[in-house]
């Protein structure tokens, strides 16, 4: 199968890429390159068209089977930053990056969604996918939005479908350090202790990168009347943690001490997710990773590729900052667009 990847060269994109390939698909990158040199360790660049997805045509895309979108301004702070361009970004340019796939021809689109579009849940009930949808931020109401708007393309030849991932973890040569248990286990490598800015009780659902790269592949291979016009939530059902009890397994494996910050609150961000649909429509997936041994592969890496302080507290493994620096350095324009090449 011949395959593009949109936001091929980010924290999820770096791992997708190289697992389709190992599975023998004919891969293609298509990334606007926000943080080209954003590395840790080594990156592989993959074979990529270097373009924005608000510029995607029909044109681009002919002779693709399959199109898994990724690219996105990709969390809350981002959102924050500039909702306009938020739902720019991750709405409209989904939409019209569905319809120039079906109009190319391009018989799947696999869009990466969130669970965080549940938002703050009532107690602790576990959210499926007709859960009530309670977007808490202009990032989580972008892909409420999409979902909608793309499932309405279904037929003809093109099948749409919805990985609503939980929130991910784990090693990327393009790593994050502004997603929950990759940054509490950079914390600690670089300090000594495990922080927590919130009181740790709010619930989060966690995947590993590894795990989802190979539930999208899943999602691809799939027969159509599998998953047509389906949202699935991805993780796995042990997998939803308490903040806190993150925090535990990462002193477990550490031995460093939890702290709260003096101003710590409640999240109101909180939703413990059901994963029975994925389960029972691929019975034979299994997730190979959990918190704890995500955070040992975290902390070796970090030990590995030497990650300091500078590092941590700087620009290339933080998405707004790394944003930040190129709007300060005149490399973008208010809309996010390149000044220069």
């Amino acid at each position: 199968m011949r395959v593009l990847v949109t936001g091929s060269a980010g924290y999820i994109g770096a791992v997708l890429c190289p697992h389709l390939v190992a599975r023998g698909h004919e891969v293609v990158g298509l990334d606007t390159g926000y943080y080209d040199g954003c590395d840790f360790g080594r990156y592989e660049r993959e074979e990529r068209m270097q373009l924005d997805v608000r510029d995607v045509v029909p044109e681009r895309l002919t002779g693709f089977d399959a199109l898994v979108h990724l690219a996105a301004l990709s969390n809350d702070p981002l959102g924050d930053l500039s909702p306009e361009l938020t739902y720019e970004i991750n709405h409209h340019a989904t939409v019209s990056l569905a319809r120039a796939a079906k109009l190319a021809g391009v018989g799947r689109f696999v869009f990466a969604s969130s669970c965080s579009m549940y938002g703050a849940a009532a107690e602790d009930a576990l959210l499926g996918e007709d859960a009530p949808l309670r977007p808490l931020t202009a990032y989580a109401e972008s892909k409420v939005r999409s979902e909608e708007a793309i499932v309405e393309l279904d037929g003809d030849g093109f099948t749409t479908v919805s990985m609503r991932n939980a929130t991910v973890y784990g090693v990327s040569s393009r790593l994050r350090l502004d997603i929950v248990l990759n940054n509490l286990a950079a914390w600690s490598h670089v300090t000594g202790r495990i922080r927590l800015l919130s009181d740790g009780m709010s619930w989060r659902p966690l995947v590993h990168v590894r795990d989802l790269s190979e539930v999208a592949a899943r999602m691809l291979e799939a027969p159509d009347a599998l998953v047509r016009g389906r949202a699935f939530n991805v993780g796995s059902s042990e997998q939803n943690y308490l903040v806190r009890d993150l925090a535990s397994v990462l002193a477990d494996v550490t031995g460093c001490e939890v702290e709260f910050a003096g101003d710590a609150s409640p999240d109101p961000r909180s939703y413990r997710v059901d994963f029975s649909a994925l389960a029972r429509a691929f019975p034979d997936l299994s997730f190979e990773w959990n918190a704890r041994r995500g955070a040992e592969e975290l902390v070796n890496a970090y030990r590995r590729v030497g990650l300091t302080e500078e590092a941590f507290e700087g620009r290339s493994y933080v998405r707004l900052r790394q944003l930040r620096y190129l709007l300060d350095e005149h490399a973008l324009g208010e809309d996010l667009r390149w000044l220069r090449s």
